[in-house]
């Protein structure tokens, strides 16, 4: 166990935020985040973070999982203090950070956020883990005892179509199974993507079966860490249309747009109100 005092971190509004689905609420202020084949608890207590993980291991992969190197506070300084909405919008999650996620894992990921809810996306996913990935045991120090890693491209490649629809993937099994063979085969390299600008990457990814421009840009966002990504969905289209029918001004928020569309997002989904959420195009 380790205790870390990160600014600008809440691990509730990072959990709710649609850009994870395999991070789950234990109980209150703790909770349980599987990130590929790593699991990690942590708990926060105010501006206190524990973390169930030796100091090693917190080095090597969760401080860059978090993103806990990056300035938050100097994003939000970059708000236009006369864009009342966005003021709102950033100040109300101001404890998000962008994911540093695997990008297999978020190939698949925002292919089964299309038409659908927080709610569901995590259970398909977690139905996906359990039939397809590697069961393991918690570490020590952890109220789980076991969880799922997360299928790997030739595992699910290998699964039928009438199989992966019982894990509720419905028409979007189709996507997965042959995005999977596609990756499995080499035919999208996910290691030549890795090193390509955000916008060469886009354009890879939309090679892949039932891969959007949206869904492109989120996989980017969240599985590349390329903060110039801008994913635009019904909640994001709604606000430009209503806060910002002469265009948002893009140009102040050059290299942090995807964090800005996060505070933007948060906000439309959880701002004054409850829900389950949904991800739509």
């Amino acid at each position: 166990m380790i205790t870390e005092k990160p600014e600008e971190f809440d691990i509730g509004q990072i959990a709710a935020s649609g850009q994870c689905f395999r991070m789950d609420r234990l109980e209150e202020g703790r909770y349980a985040v599987k990130a590929g084949s790593r699991y990690l608890e942590l708990e926060q207590d105010r501006d206190r973070l524990l973390l169930c993980c030796s100091r090693e291991e917190f080095e090597d992969f969760w401080k860059q999982y978090f993103d806990l190197e990056t300035d938050y506070g100097a994003v939000r300084c970059r708000v236009d203090g006369s864009d009342t909405y966005l003021t709102e919008a950033a100040e109300f999650g101001k404890g998000i950070r962008i994911l540093r996620q695997d990008l297999w894992e978020m190939v698949i990921t925002f292919l089964v956020t299309q038409q659908n809810n927080i709610r569901r996306i995590r259970r398909i996913i977690e139905l996906l883990c359990e039939k397809y990935g590697e069961k393991k045991a918690c570490p020590a120090d952890c109220i789980g005892q076991s969880y799922y890693t997360f299928p790997m491209a030739a595992r699910l490649a290998e699964a039928s179509e009438d199989e992966l629809r019982a894990c509720n993937l419905g028409y979007r099994a189709r996507y997965v199974k042959k995005t999977a063979r596609q990756v499995a085969d080499g035919q999208v390299d996910l290691s030549a993507i890795r090193g390509m600008e955000y916008l060469q990457a886009r354009e890879e990814l939309l090679k892949c079966c039932g891969v959007g421009e949206k869904v492109a840009d989120c996989i980017c966002l969240f599985g590349l860490h390329a903060l110039q990504a801008f994913p635009v969905d019904t909640h994001i289209r709604q606000i430009l249309e209503r806060h910002y029918p002469e265009g948002f001004p893009f140009e102040k928020y050059e290299g942090c747009e995807g964090i800005i569309q996060q505070y933007l997002f948060y906000y439309d989904l959880l701002g004054g109100k409850k829900g389950q959420g949904r991800m739509e195009e």
